[in-house]
């Protein structure tokens, strides 16, 4: 009888004086368990169990409690204060530490110290802190990334002097390359929201082992808010709003998620409208005109104007402004222990986006386009994601994904002096499905293989036609006549296939260093039809083009102390063929683009080191890479010529010009480095800033390779109190020579550049290239109570005048925009 009393006493006592704690993952609010717990000289040392609970008894008061896992950031916290929050430990991703910053862009959580690669992160902090008006605002903040834009709803980014279909952009693991994505400059970047992004993360270089075709200069992906589980049933809303003064911009967005214990739910939507912008008018560069709109075209909203209209501020970019909504709906559900379910629905729509550049195109010195529009970009993703954590021998964790796409543009096109009016519409249906795996070869993880497979399937649908205006008493009054237009893609239809196998190898070949490798197999189908041989004949009406790659990588990291890292890589991609290298129909500057259904594969073959240094107790640190990417077989618009060598002409939209065509080349080299630093200069005052040059030429014809940027670069410091932060950058970029433009593509507008005569001293016109430019901000938060805050930004301080490289509209002048963002 006494035993079993003692065995009672011990039992009760062991549970009141138990000190049980959980530890969650503060992102979903699922429990963590392998979680290692350990004090600062490790005579304690336990893991949690199944459930993500474990003991802490053993541990004193005033002790501090170190929790360790390898995808989440190490958390040192005092007992006294797990006990102050109710025995309850949130782990997150990343940390306040320059070192441990944990990917996902690699298919699966990685520490940065373990990566070869050149990357780049942007967190919830950082999007709220630099609040941009669009994603490809947003991304022209990264080291390394330069945005050019032909109209203001657009920007196209350039990775390592490579854009379009050669930057693979992601969103939640879904790819949005799609096979119209197009050699030049895209606008897709967009239609993603900033307000809905929980992170952001780029890679820069050939990532084609892990992606595939068209990761060849890098690979952006947007990874948008997910839904919380949570213990007690909770209802979180949030609103945001920001006005901006350069053009006018309300956006609006309200957020709203249930978090319950088995299943949670987010819904974002999201509402900007954006005027006309106003460009800056101190002139510094010193060319009074170069950028002003004195004339341009009211031919909008269904309005008739027979002839332009003068424009009494040329500062304000007329036909500029536009709007976008975007509806963001995800579920949160787990199955299981090991198995939870991801639901993502997404949808984008914009009004119709005047192409700028293309409405101030002159001929014969008056305006040559009536009409230029883009009409609604829609982008609709329907994804579920199965993620899966056995933890077992053969599976330590792995993603399914299968999605649905339908994405939707078109262009609207009338020229002054005519009614006929052109409409090109393309729908593309994207039905994609992937597996990534990993699996660890040893108990300690320090050896992982992770592989996985791609199905991807484009659908094309490519319509054309024409209008005749009916006009009566100067207004449209429907339409009288109609007539064919070419198609911009076959009109018979066209679709292509990419599938794909890869496998990955990570293992620490000692507590110094790690060696990443990997080899992907790809094969991609297209298959395309032409019907209408009324503008285009082609020697094969009906073609299928079937391509074959294997691509391969191998990145060593080397750690000599806890001060130096040294990252070197060598890896190969590839990008096959699409359906707009081969079938694409269009006009610019007297240069119509005609099919070229013999275009094959381009490659390119990249070196690259990187180095890290660390200074005062590892607050500061600065980082270099330098890079060289061989292309063979590069893609490149070019001029068609006669048997005779000239020029061969071809008809568009009833006027004739230069037939170009995608053809391949012989080989080409992009080169360059970029350099960056991150520090705390104290405890309230944070530093950080880069600089990125590149420099590209073809081997074979010994001209510049389109897309590279000049030399550009931002610092900025930021000054963090309790409530309040302060802060203010530098931004600027150096001057491109006309020497240094690819002339013959004309992707890098040099008809859009200043001209160097411009009072007739000759009869053809010298263009000057690209001026440099400077320009200040300033930006200021406070966090009036912890559920409202305010932030103000002031960026163009001094109202410069100036236009990104290969841009066809100018940055904003100066710009004050206001926010706000409450929580309910």
């Amino acid at each position: 009888m006494r035993n079993l009393f003692f065995a009672f006493v011990i039992l009760v006592g062991g549970n009141v004086f138990s000190q049980s704690v959980k530890i969650l993952d503060k992102e979903t609010g699922k429990t963590v368990k392998n979680v290692t717990v350990f004090n600062d000289n490790q005579t304690i040392n336990i893991t949690t169990n199944v459930n993500g609970v474990v003991d802490v008894t053993k541990f004193k008061k005033e002790e501090f409690v170190n929790f360790s896992h390898i995808a989440y950031a190490v958390l040192r916290v005092k007992k006294s204060t797990i006990e102050k929050n109710n025995y309850v430990v949130h782990l997150t991703k990343q940390s306040e530490q320059l070192d441990e910053i944990v990917l996902s862009v690699f298919k699966k959580a990685e520490k940065s110290n373990r990566i070869a690669e050149q990357i780049a992160v942007l967190t919830t902090r950082d999007i709220q802190r630099v609040s941009p008006q669009t994603s490809a605002d947003l991304l022209a903040t990264i080291p390394g990334i330069k945005v050019q834009k032909s109209q203001f709803g657009g920007g196209s980014p350039v990775i390592r002097g490579m854009e379009s279909n050669r930057v693979l952009l992601v969103v939640d693991g879904v790819r949005m390359n799609n096979t119209i994505y197009r050699k030049g400059h895209l606008q897709n970047s967009i239609t993603v929201t900033p307000n809905m992004l929980d992170k952001t993360e780029v890679v820069f270089g050939p990532s084609s082992v892990l992606y595939g075709s068209d990761a060849l200069g890098g690979v952006i992906h947007y990874y948008t808010k997910t839904p919380k589980l949570s213990e007690d049933e909770e209802v979180i809303s949030q609103l945001f709003s920001r006005f901006s003064t350069v053009n006018n911009e309300i956006t609006t967005n309200i957020t709203a998620e249930i978090r319950k214990q088995k299943w949670a739910s987010l819904t974002s939507i999201s509402y900007s409208n954006f005027g006309d912008l106003k460009a800056g008018e101190n002139r510094s560069h010193g060319f009074e005109d170069w950028g002003k709109v004195f004339f341009y075209s009211e031919n909008r909203n269904g309005n008739y104007k027979e002839n332009p209209t003068e424009n009494l501020d040329p500062n304000l970019l007329r036909n500029t402004g536009y709007s976008q909504t975007d509806v963001l709906q995800k579920f949160f559900v787990p199955l299981s222990k090991n198995t939870d379910l991801k639901i993502n629905l997404q949808y984008s729509t914009t009004s119709d986006i005047p192409r700028f550049d293309r409405l101030t195109e002159l001929s014969n010195g008056e305006l040559k386009f009536a009409e230029w529009n883009y009409g609604p970009q829609q982008r609709l993703l329907i994804s579920s994601q199965l993620l899966l954590d056995p933890n077992k021998k053969w599976l330590d964790n792995g993603t399914v994904t299968v999605a649905y796409q339908n994405l939707k543009e078109s262009r609207i096109q009338r020229k002054f002096g005519s009614l006929d009016r052109s409409y090109r519409n393309e729908t593309v249906d994207v039905f994609s499905f992937n597996g990534d795996f990993s699996v660890p070869l040893t108990t300690d993880k320090k050896r992982t293989l992770s592989y996985g497979f791609e199905f991807a399937y484009n659908d094309v649908k490519s319509d054309s036609y024409g209008k005749e205006l009916n006009i009566v008493n100067g207004e449209i009054n429907g339409f009288s006549n109609d007539f064919k237009v070419q198609s911009r893609y076959p009109d018979g239809g066209s679709n292509y296939l990419s599938s794909a196998v890869y496998v990955d190898y990570r293992q620490d070949l000692s507590s110094k260093s790690t060696l990443n490798s990997g080899i992907r197999f790809t094969n991609t189908n297209l298959n395309a039809k032409w019907i209408d041989e009324t503008f285009i004949q082609l020697p094969d009406n009906d073609i299928n083009a079937n391509h074959s790659a294997i691509t391969a990588t191998l990145g060593y990291v080397y750690k000599p102390n806890t001060n130096w890292q040294i990252n070197s890589v060598l890896s190969s991609g590839f990008r096959s063929p699409n359906i707009d290298d081969v079938g694409r129909v269009r006009e610019k500057s007297g240069n119509v683009t005609v099919p070229n259904i013999t275009v094959t594969p381009e490659f390119a073959y990249n070196a690259e080191i990187g180095i890290l240094k660390y200074f005062n107790d590892r607050k500061f640190r600065f980082g270099a890479n330098a890079f060289y990417t061989l292309l063979d077989n590069y893609i490149q618009r070019d001029f068609i010529y006669n048997t005779d060598g000239t020029k061969k002409q071809q008809s568009f939209d009833g006027e004739d010009g230069n037939a170009v065509s995608n053809q391949n080349k012989g080989t080409a080299y992009i080169t360059g480095v970029t350099a960056s630093y991150l520090g705390k200069i104290s405890n309230l005052w944070k530093t950080s800033g880069f600089l990125t040059y590149t420099k590209g030429k073809t081997y074979d014809t010994n001209e510049p390779m389109s897309s590279i940027p000049p030399l550009f670069g931002q610092f900025e410091v930021n000054y963090n109190a309790d409530k309040l932060e302060l802060g203010a950058n530098v931004r600027f970029n150096s001057k491109k020579d006309i020497e240094d433009f690819n002339i013959t593509e004309g992707i890098d507008n040099h008809d859009l550049t200043p001209i160097v005569n411009e009072n007739g001293a000759t009869e053809q016109e010298i263009y000057f290239g690209s001026p440099s430019w400077v320009t200040l901000g300033l930006n200021g938060s406070y966090v009036v109570s912890s559920n409202f805050s305010v932030q103000a930004r002031l960026d163009n301080l001094l109202d410069q005048h100036y236009i990104e490289f290969a841009s066809g509209v100018a940055s904003p002048g100066r710009n004050l925009s206001v926010s706000f963002v409450a929580s309910f």
